[in-house]
Protein backbone atom coordinates (compact mmCIF):
# COMPACT_ATOMS: atom_id res chain seq x y z
CA UNK A 1 0.00 0.00 0.00
CA UNK A 2 1.26 3.45 -0.95
CA UNK A 3 -0.03 6.22 0.98
CA UNK A 4 1.47 9.80 0.39
CA UNK A 5 4.35 8.49 -1.03
CA UNK A 6 5.43 6.65 1.68
CA UNK A 7 5.36 2.15 1.37
CA UNK A 8 5.21 1.01 4.94
CA UNK A 9 7.41 -1.93 5.60
CA UNK A 10 4.97 -4.89 6.34
CA UNK A 11 7.95 -6.93 7.86
CA UNK A 12 7.67 -4.78 11.35
CA UNK A 13 4.23 -6.89 11.61
CA UNK A 14 5.42 -10.18 11.45
CA UNK A 15 7.79 -10.09 14.36
CA UNK A 16 4.37 -9.30 16.30
CA UNK A 17 1.75 -11.41 17.88
CA UNK A 18 -1.03 -10.80 15.93
CA UNK A 19 -2.58 -14.31 16.34
CA UNK A 20 -4.86 -15.71 13.21
CA UNK A 21 -4.07 -12.80 10.54
CA UNK A 22 -6.44 -14.80 8.18
CA UNK A 23 -9.17 -14.18 10.68
CA UNK A 24 -8.62 -10.51 10.28
CA UNK A 25 -8.13 -9.82 6.62
CA UNK A 26 -11.87 -11.69 6.29
CA UNK A 27 -13.53 -9.50 8.94
CA UNK A 28 -12.02 -6.58 7.24
CA UNK A 29 -13.01 -7.18 3.80
CA UNK A 30 -16.50 -8.58 4.78
CA UNK A 31 -16.99 -5.17 6.87
CA UNK A 32 -15.54 -2.75 4.30
CA UNK A 33 -17.92 -4.86 1.86
CA UNK A 34 -20.78 -3.93 3.94
CA UNK A 35 -20.20 -0.71 4.30
CA UNK A 36 -20.01 0.11 0.80
CA UNK A 37 -23.32 -1.79 0.18
CA UNK A 38 -24.98 -0.03 3.67
CA UNK A 39 -23.82 3.01 2.00
CA UNK A 40 -25.12 2.53 -1.15
CA UNK A 41 -28.52 1.12 0.15
CA UNK A 42 -29.29 4.48 1.94
CA UNK A 43 -27.83 6.82 -1.03
CA UNK A 44 -30.29 4.55 -3.06
CA UNK A 45 -33.16 5.69 -0.11
CA UNK A 46 -32.23 9.12 -0.57
CA UNK A 47 -32.73 9.02 -4.36
CA UNK A 48 -35.82 7.42 -3.74
CA UNK A 49 -37.53 10.03 -1.62
CA UNK A 50 -36.63 12.66 -3.77
CA UNK A 51 -38.18 11.10 -7.05
CA UNK A 52 -41.07 10.58 -4.90
CA UNK A 53 -41.70 14.13 -3.65
CA UNK A 54 -40.57 15.05 -6.94
CA UNK A 55 -43.87 12.98 -8.51
CA UNK A 56 -46.31 13.85 -6.19
CA UNK A 57 -45.33 17.32 -6.70
CA UNK A 58 -45.95 16.85 -10.24
CA UNK A 59 -48.81 15.26 -9.17
CA UNK A 60 -50.16 17.69 -7.54
CA UNK A 61 -49.38 20.75 -10.10
CA UNK A 62 -51.44 18.79 -12.56
CA UNK A 63 -54.45 18.25 -10.11
CA UNK A 64 -54.04 14.26 -10.04
CA UNK A 65 -52.59 13.60 -6.68
CA UNK A 66 -52.47 14.04 -3.11
CA UNK A 67 -53.36 16.97 -1.24
CA UNK A 68 -50.92 19.75 -0.49
CA UNK A 69 -50.39 17.92 2.96
CA UNK A 70 -49.50 15.17 1.66
CA UNK A 71 -46.74 16.96 -0.89
CA UNK A 72 -45.39 19.21 1.68
CA UNK A 73 -44.59 16.13 4.20
CA UNK A 74 -42.51 14.46 1.52
CA UNK A 75 -41.14 17.34 0.08
CA UNK A 76 -39.68 17.69 3.72
CA UNK A 77 -38.71 14.60 4.32
CA UNK A 78 -36.76 14.31 1.21
CA UNK A 79 -35.84 18.00 2.40
CA UNK A 80 -34.52 16.32 5.71
CA UNK A 81 -33.12 13.02 3.87
CA UNK A 82 -30.68 14.96 1.41
CA UNK A 83 -29.55 16.96 4.42
CA UNK A 84 -28.28 14.13 6.76
CA UNK A 85 -26.41 12.97 3.49
CA UNK A 86 -24.52 15.74 3.15
CA UNK A 87 -24.11 16.06 6.73
CA UNK A 88 -22.65 12.76 6.89
CA UNK A 89 -20.64 13.23 3.46
CA UNK A 90 -18.92 16.13 5.21
CA UNK A 91 -18.33 13.83 8.50
CA UNK A 92 -16.77 11.69 6.11
CA UNK A 93 -14.47 13.94 4.31
CA UNK A 94 -13.19 15.44 7.38
CA UNK A 95 -12.42 12.18 8.73
CA UNK A 96 -9.99 11.60 5.68
CA UNK A 97 -8.57 14.84 5.94
CA UNK A 98 -8.00 14.03 9.28
CA UNK A 99 -6.19 10.79 8.67
CA UNK A 100 -4.05 12.41 5.69
CA UNK A 101 -3.25 15.03 8.38
CA UNK A 102 -2.27 12.52 10.51
CA UNK A 103 2.37 12.25 10.49
CA UNK A 104 3.61 8.89 10.49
Amino acid sequence: MKLNGYVPDTKVFDSMNLGNTNNVNDSTNSTGTDFLSTLKSKLDAVNDQQLNAEDQTQQFIKGDGPDIHQVMIATEEAKMSLELAVQMRNKLVDAYQELNRMQL
